[in-house]
């Protein structure tokens, strides 16, 4: 039994403009048809999943709940307060649980692009986590990216290795080594493990942040699609990841490879570099119109945009915003995002 959790919580500031504060990047159609939150719910299909929780805030709860209700995917949608990072989130998620199912933890905000190689991935690790291992998918590198954290694969478990540390995201030289060794894999920030065995080892490692969490859920409420919690009991948790809290301590991480066309889409190159392109490299949505121009991403959604002589740039032009960047510097969008925060009143 497989249960879903989905962390749609994040403000996605990397894809300003188009990814707001109040409408962040889980909740955009940035790859086809569907959102991205509601791509990461119709990709479980073809998994074993009895029922699903996805886990946001008070500000985003009805984009929540009409997306999913879109897709006829809705399950119990259970809202943070205040943001504490993954560790406590999953942690409520574990709590709410019935009968201890394995925990299947996603972000929302991923692309796979081999819905297949996914499936049998998360498939493959199941007699794992049904053991007690606590589990984190490590996707395949094709290139040596920086921006990334790594996991080193020790020695081979079942279908997985015995996680032999975590990495904090290396320089461009370091990147190329751990590349040409094959000895690694990026984080990807899923995991698979029983309810039971992650509140086990939080309560083991982080005992604050177990029992502030179990004390915010004793008072759970249903609000009609939601679940709301102790706001002032989960206000008194410290903010952490589960990498820091669990994973890094556990002696029972194991990771399992995934090789699946996976990508964070943590900014607009990182979309650029899985989007469709022309054969002069330029990816393009909406009214866009090219010359001479190539290896750029260029975005319309309101009135055409037009872009001659130009090389590596990132175009996103929306109703009330226009971003032009080198595609070098795309990560700064943030910058913008929060000086615009600072000037309002």
């Amino acid at each position: 039994m497989i249960k879903a959790v989905l962390m749609a919580g994040g403000s996605g500031t990397r894809l300003w403009p188009l990814s707001r504060a109040g409408h962040p990047k889980q909740f955009l159609k940035l790859i086809g048809d569907k959102s991205m939150l509601q791509s990461t719910m119709k990709r479980l299909e073809c998994l074993d999943i009895s029922s699903s929780v996805t886990i946001c805030n008070e500000e985003h709860r009805f984009f929540v709940a009409e997306q999913l209700r879109e897709i006829d995917k809705l399950g119990s949608i259970l809202l943070e307060p205040i943001g504490r990072n993954t560790a406590p989130a999953i942690a409520l998620a574990a709590f709410s649980a019935d009968d201890d199912p394995l925990l299947l933890v996603l972000a929302a905000d991923h692309v796979i692009q081999d819905e297949a190689a996914f499936t049998n991935a998360i498939n493959d690790a199941v007699p794992l986590a049904e053991s007690g291992k606590l589990v984190t998918f490590g996707v395949v590198p094709n290139e040596a990216h920086t921006g990334y954290g790594y996991i080193k694969m020790g020695r081979p478990v079942e279908s997985g290795f015995v996680v032999d540390k975590f990495i904090e995201k290396p320089s461009n030289e370091v990147a190329h080594e751990y590349l040409e060794s094959k000895g690694y894999l990026w984080n990807s920030g899923m995991f698979l493990f029983k309810a039971s065995r992650y509140l086990e080892e939080l309560k083991k490692f982080r005992p604050d942040i177990y029992h502030a969490c179990s004390d915010s859920i004793v008072s759970m409420v249903t609000d009609l699609d939601f679940l709301r919690i102790n706001e002032e009991n989960f206000k008194a948790c410290p903010s952490e990841s589960i990498d820091y809290a669990v994973m890094e301590k556990t002696a029972d991480a194991v990771v399992v490879p995934m090789d699946a066309g996976w990508c964070d889409i943590g900014s607009w190159s990182s979309l650029w570099d899985i989007s469709d392109k022309d054969s002069n490299g330029n990816a393009s949505q909406g009214d866009v119109l090219l010359h001479n121009s190539s290896d750029c991403y260029v975005r319309a959604d309101k009135r055409l945009v037009s872009a001659v002589g130009l090389n590596d740039l990132v175009i996103v032009d929306t109703k009330d915003a226009l971003l032009v960047a080198h595609k070098d510097s795309v990560q700064d969008a943030k910058i913008i995002a929060q000086k615009l925060k600072k000037r309002v009143p």
